[in-house]
This record gives C-alpha cells, structure tokens and sequence, in this order.
C-alpha cells in the first residue's frame, strides 16, 4: 500500500503558505504537509503589530485586488478561500502626491506605474521630451529583449519623467533604480505591447487598454484586523505542520525524494520526504541548491537585494492633506522615499481622538549605509522631514516603531526572467521534485508571490504523479 506524500515547504512567508494551501486542497489524502521556518514569525513580509492600541502593517500594507487580465486577484481568491472575504476593506482617500522642489504635487492620472501615455498630463511635475518617442518602423524591442526601464523611458521621454515619476514609483515598490530594473519583470504588461508597439506612449495606452478597470474599481484592498489574519488562516487551513526557528541547512537528494538537514550543525536533524517547495529568497535558496543543483544555483544566486526600514509615528492631530501619502524622487534629497497616512488613507483606522498613524519608507538600493542609524535618530529625521514636506511642524509623537527589513526587496536586473527560466529548466530535468516560488523568482506584491506558491504545489503534485482533488 502507498505511503502518504510527505511534502516540505521550505519557507513560511505567504508564497510557502500559499503553496501549503493549495497542497492540502489539491494533493491526494493524507498528504503530510510540513513548513519549515528559519525566524519564530510566519507571514515574510506580512506582519501586523500594534502601535498606540491599534493595529498597524509592519511590513505589506494592501493587495492588488485584480490581476493583469482584470480578474479576481490571488490574494483576493485566497482570502475568499479562507473565509476571509467580508474583511476586505478598500482605501477610502486614494490620491498621492510627488515631492517636487519640496512641496507636494499630486501624482498625475494616465500613467503607468509613472510612465506616461499622454505627455501633457505629466507637466506639472516634469518636463517630458516632445521629440524623441517617434515612430522608428519597428517595435520599441525585440521580442526576446529586456532592457533596464529606465533606459527605454529616458530614450523616449527625457531624464525629468524618469527622475520624478517613474523612478519614485519603482522605488515606492522595490526601493531600487528604474535604471537597473527590468522592464519585463517589473512592467510586464508594457513590455508585451513594447514588442508590438512602434511608441512608448502606444505601449503605455495599449498596456492600459488590454487591462480595463470599471470606473470607480478599487485598486488596492486589505484586511480588517491586519494582514497577519491571512498568514494565520493560512496555517490552519493548510492543516500543515509547522516548524518555527527551524533553519533547513542542506537539501540531500535520496532514491525516494529529498533529505532535509535541519537545525543546528551540533545537533542536526535528519528529515526524508517525497518533494520540497523551496520558497525562501534567493541567497539561502542558492545555497541549498549549490550541491544538487549547481547550474541552478549560479542562475538564481545573482539576484541582489535592497534594504528598508519603515517607521511609524502615532502623531496627536496633525494636520495631513487629503491624501494617501506621498513618494519622494531620490533628487529631492530626503532621507525618505515614500510615506503614508494610515489613518487617512484606511477609514477603518480612524480614531476619533484624531491620533493619525503615518509610516514613511527609508532606504534605496545602494544606499544602506542610511540605515545603519539608530532608530531614535531614524524617527527623529523621519518627524523632521515629513514636518519640511507638509509645510507646517508635526506634533511630537505620543509612540513610535521602527521596523528593519534587511535584504527585502529582489532587485531584477534585465535578464532576470531569462535566469530565472533557465534555473527553473535545470531543476525540472534534475530534479522534479523540487520546485522554487516566491518573490526572488516571480516578483514582489502578495498576489504574485500567492500565485506563485500555487503554481509551485500544482507542479509537486504532477511531479509526484498522484491524480489532484
């Protein structure tokens, strides 16, 4: 009689969780499920605390709530599958603004991702080149090529669009460079009609087009009670077995799976299973590959990443525009690259004491040096600084919390969905059974790395040759 699948998930941030889901949905019965987590918190980058008797994000703030097609998002389809659908929330104020020589200006419309389908609609934060996005008889790339996003839209549009739109857009998200970011892993959409399209703005409105969104949509969700609530329903609904302050330290492979070496190096702990999920970022996850997998491992080990620190003020009736919050070009020379008004932006958090929670993000690519201050000096220039952009001084904080996120954000150089493919073949023709999800490979935001933990456990399951529920 056939044992039961024995799967480990190595990795408990949402794309491991994720994964662990849709095996407990899909795999056979009786399939045994075991996460492995280095740190003693599940969730990655999903983590709610509680400043001033309220809950705060600590780490993700909200979702994508469609995808690229227009359809249901795979955070939203996973909240919904884990009964967590009625806590979706929508932010109630959704206009941001640029710091432009120090002052706020609204974010313009008709962008995407800060790279303009309508020149004109641009002007009053940049000035774009009128002259350069002309048609040159062919599309703007090949149709194997990836080039920096940067390069593309400084070669269009002039140096301004890239320097006050696009760069802080890309930056809010990866806290990285347009300049080194590749345009097919951070913009797929425009980089599928820059393979059709003969201009940067066609690409943008045909970009724009093949993704529609009802007038009035919301963009963006979260969870009442914060977005540990998914990390947690995730667990129990996985049924999984989870192992917390477990660092997985060698991958083995054996005639029947996989034999995972966990824990520490005096007192190692020997665990054999039919099949890994490897959802940990790309440096630990080159390491485990590097003796079974070595081609493997050289692809996914030349993925960098950056730093951040996110501090949080509770400030007593502070005067905040109407706004979301704001996003800071590096040219501005603020310490800080984007910042939020929780309060404002969520009406669920409002209190009606006036106490405002706002979160600014410190930290670029490159520039971690910044970070090594401590955090009394950090929410110090943090008050400061957002004091000189609103105009008008902030009152003292009443509480404060400052969260380090060392090696955060993958920075995809262009190149990287080639590398990660590559990686990814090398596996399958070596070694089915162990299978890559997570944002070092697919990218950031929770749908995606939810997807990706999905198509990961879809891709054990065939491995395995068991028939799915």
């Amino acid at each position: 009689m056939r044992q039961p699948w024995r799967v480990a998930v190595v990795g408990g941030g949402i794309a491991g969780l994720a994964a662990a889901v849709r095996l407990r949905d899909r795999a056979p019965a009786g399939t045994e499920i075991t996460v492995y987590e280095q740190s003693g918190a599940l969730g990655g980058k999903l983590r709610t605390g509680e400043l001033a008797g309220q809950p705060v994000e600590l780490g993700a703030e909200s979702f994508l709530m469609r995808d690229p097609t227009g359809a249901e998002s795979a955070a939203v389809a996973l909240a919904r599958r884990l009964g967590l659908a009625d806590r979706i929330v929508h932010p109630t104020v959704g206009q941001a603004a640029l710091v432009i020589d120090g002052g706020l200006r609204p974010i313009p419309g008709g962008t995407l991702v800060g790279v303009p389908g309508d020149l004109d609609r641009v002007t009053t934060v940049a000035r774009p080149r009128t002259d350069a996005d002309t048609d040159g008889g062919g599309p703007l790339v090949g149709p194997d090529e990836d080039v920096s996003v940067g390069a593309l839209v400084r070669s269009r549009f002039g140096d301004e669009v890239v320097e006050r739109l696009v760069d802080p857009m890309l930056g809010g998200v990866y806290a990285g460079r347009a300049d080194d970011l590749s345009l097919v892993t951070t913009m797929p959409a425009l980089a599928r009609t820059a393979r059709v399209e003969h201009t940067l703005t066609g690409a943008v409105r045909a970009a724009q087009a093949a993704a529609p969104r009802a007038p009035g949509a919301p963009v963006f969700g979260t969870l009442v009670g914060g977005l540990s609530t998914l990390v947690e329903a995730a667990v129990t609904a996985s049924g999984a077995t989870v192992r917390r302050d477990a660092a997985v330290r060698e991958l083995t492979p054996t005639d029947t799976g996989w034999r995972l070496t966990v824990g520490p190096t005096r007192a190692p702990e020997l665990v054999d299973v039919d099949a890994v999920v490897l959802a940990v970022p790309a440096r630990p996850a080159a390491r485990l590959l590097a003796g079974p997998a070595p081609a493997a491992a050289a692809s996914v080990g030349e993925l960098d990443y950056a730093s951040v620190a996110l501090v949080t003020l509770a400030v007593p009736q502070p005067q905040l525009p109407e706004l979301s919050g704001f996003l800071v070009p590096s040219t501005e020379g603020l310490l800080i690259k984007a910042a939020t008004f929780f309060t404002t932006k969520w009406g669920h958090l409002r209190r009606p004491d006036g106490l405002a929670l706002v979160r600014a993000s410190v930290g670029r690519y490159g520039e971690e040096a910044h970070l090594q201050r401590p955090d009394a000096d950090l929410a110090t220039t943090v008050h400061r600084e957002l004091s000189a952009v609103l105009g008008t001084p902030l009152p003292a904080p009443v509480d404060g919390h400052v969260q380090r996120w060392g090696g955060a954000l993958p920075q995809y150089a262009p190149g990287h969905a080639d590398r990660v493919a590559a990686a990814r073949t090398a596996l399958r023709a070596a070694h089915r059974t162990l299978v890559l999800a997570g944002a070092g490979y697919d990218g950031v935001g929770i749908p995606v790395c939810v997807r990706s933990g999905e198509t990961a456990a879809e891709e054990i399951i065939t491995a395995l040759g068991g028939s799915a529920r």
